[in-house]
């Protein structure tokens, strides 16, 4: 399902979200992972429109599920108007390089880190990265309180939000 509407034209509270995707924690078996409860998966995050939509670049990495490459949000075109609300939100790799957030087992970040995690795969660095997620928190938090239910309000924070897989809508229904 490809979006046709930016968020705000959403009747979010009346249960209407972009691609019929609604924010739910995504379940994990883990025992070591109990409080990490991100509300959307990759394939929903990239869907709804993340990174560009080109987070990995033009072509998926082989590692990938190959329908991730069907997905309405990776595209080989790329630009802010793939992000769900349209608008640039986040860094440059160089800036997280430079601030030490990147780890060598996942060159590209926390979305990389995330999709290998979803798929399976447990490494020393998850207890990192679920700390630097829950750290996101304090996103939510401002647009719960600043947000006023106006998802043309703070939208660079909201795309943000999604691209850490938070509620984007947190303000208008939890």
């Amino acid at each position: 399902m490809t979006r046709n509407k930016l968020p705000h034209e959403y009747d979010i509270a009346g249960g209407e979200f972009p691609c019929g995707i609604e924010p739910e924690p995504v379940e994990f078996q883990d025992v070591n992972v109990d409080s990490f409860r991100p509300m959307f998966t990759p394939v929903q995050m990239l869907t709804l429109g993340v990174f560009h939509s080109n987070y990995f670049g033009p072509e998926l990495p082989k590692e990938f599920p190959r329908s991730w490459e069907r997905i309405s949000g990776y595209s080989k075109k790329s630009g802010v108007r793939s992000n769900l609300f349209q608008v640039h939100s986040g860094m440059t790799l160089a800036e997280w390089e430079r601030r030490g957030w990147i780890n060598e087992a996942d060159p590209l970040g926390w979305f990389q880190w995330y999709c290998r995690f979803y798929l399976g795969r447990r490494i020393k660095d998850d207890k990192r990265q679920i700390a630097r997620w829950r750290a996101f928190t304090r996103h939510r938090d401002a647009i719960r309180i600043h947000g006023n239910k106006d998802l043309t309000n703070r939208m660079a924070q909201r795309q943000a939000l999604l691209q850490w897989a938070y509620n984007p809508y947190c303000d208008i229904v939890r």
